[in-house]
């Protein structure tokens, strides 16, 4: 099947996988607007048609920090129970309508505390919003596997916290840990006794690197702190020269490290030009581990169907490509080797190849 007749309805009926999902960027406009004004926050407005807009627009501004600063609101409604409970399962239900079978959703429970919960009450509540948005998907015959990656926000001094959560909980629904935040400026090797402690456990993680800033935070990423995954890892291309690969991009690809890559979120913070342009292309081309996701599918204003139609349409991917990253995140998923093998074999293969 070419690129040119592979449809919107074909590419949402396609198994798909996500490991770089925020919670806290992909509401829903309308239960923004709903618990907003349960809890008295105000938002931009309370339309929310008009909300989504805003959204799309704030995040296109070509800047990470004021990319970051939109999850002002979405944060402002998820500080209680009901709004984590009500968050965490919709987020489910969300992505088994856009055929998701596997996710890795990752969030900071540092930054749900301010209505008085607990760190591990922050968990054990999105693990419960999860559970039950896990059994309406599977009961509805669109089942969906949803592990947790829990953040430690590498600007601030909760990070060993976070990991010991991730210790604490990894036979809870926690499958990993990741930090996240504003990477230029706050170098990840700033917690090493944070991934220290999780090798030490055996908890893998992975690491936002290679976005706001270049090599050497993949560097670190990967030789100081051991991370499998690099969170985008856009900027290896920095390293890549008419096609010849230097010493860490060749570390890379190399050794399977997968590159969790966004390719709207990435235009929305300057890390690409265009969808035609993005590194995803060539470096796929060039047998890195690539990874296709979301990142934040309401401030991006995506779903992985859209990430997955604008790469057919602009950048000339064929379903054998969306396979190949597909399979690729199922490869890297931080779940036991059996449990990735079955979903590769028995979902996601056969799925394509109904479609082929």
């Amino acid at each position: 099947m070419t690129a040119t007749r592979v449809d919107a309805e074909v590419i949402r009926r396609l198994p798909k996988a996500v490991l770089h999902d925020h919670l806290d960027g992909g509401l829903r406009p309308a239960t923004v607007v709903e618990l907003a004004a349960a809890v008295g926050h105000t938002l931009p407005t309370t339309d929310p048609d008009e909300l989504a807009a805003w959204y799309f627009e704030a995040a296109n501004s070509g800047d990470l920090v004021r990319y970051i600063a939109t999850f002002e609101h979405t944060l402002a409604v998820m500080q209680n129970r009901e709004g984590l409970l009500r968050v965490a399962e919709e987020y489910v239900l969300d992505l088994a309508a856009d055929g998701v079978v596997y996710a890795e959703v990752r969030y900071a429970p540092e930054l749900n505390t301010k209505g008085g919960l607990s760190l591990s009450e922050v968990v054990e509540t999105v693990q419960e919003g999860l559970a039950a948005g896990m059994a309406k998907a599977a009961a509805a015959g669109t089942p969906v596997r949803v592990g947790t990656l829990l953040c430690g926000m590498r600007m601030f001094d909760r990070v060993r916290e976070a990991a010991e959560l991730a210790v604490a909980y990894r036979d809870a629904g926690v499958v990993g840990f990741d930090i996240a935040g504003a990477e230029d400026g706050f170098p990840a090797v700033n917690h090493l006794d944070a991934f220290e402690l999780l090798r030490r456990e055996n908890v893998p993680f992975t690491i936002h690197a290679g976005e706001a800033f270049g090599l050497p935070s993949i560097h670190q990423a990967i030789q100081a702190c051991g991370a499998q995954r690099l969170g985008h890892g856009v900027r290896i291309t920095e390293d890549i020269v008419d096609g010849k690969l230097g010493r860490l991009a060749g570390w890379v690809r190399d050794r399977r490290i997968a590159l969790e890559m966004c390719p709207t979120s990435n235009l929305q913070t300057g890390c690409a030009t265009s969808i035609a342009e993005h590194p995803i292309t060539a470096l796929k081309d060039l047998g890195f581990r690539v990874t296709l996701n979301t990142d934040n599918r309401l401030v991006s204003g995506t779903t992985m169907t859209r990430e997955m139609s604008l790469l057919v349409e602009e950048a000339g991917w064929t379903v054998e490509d969306l396979r190949t990253v597909t399979v690729n995140a199922l490869k890297s998923a931080f779940i036991p080797f059996d449990e990735r093998n079955a979903l590769i074999e028995d979902v996601v293969l056969p799925g394509y190849e109904s479609e082929l």
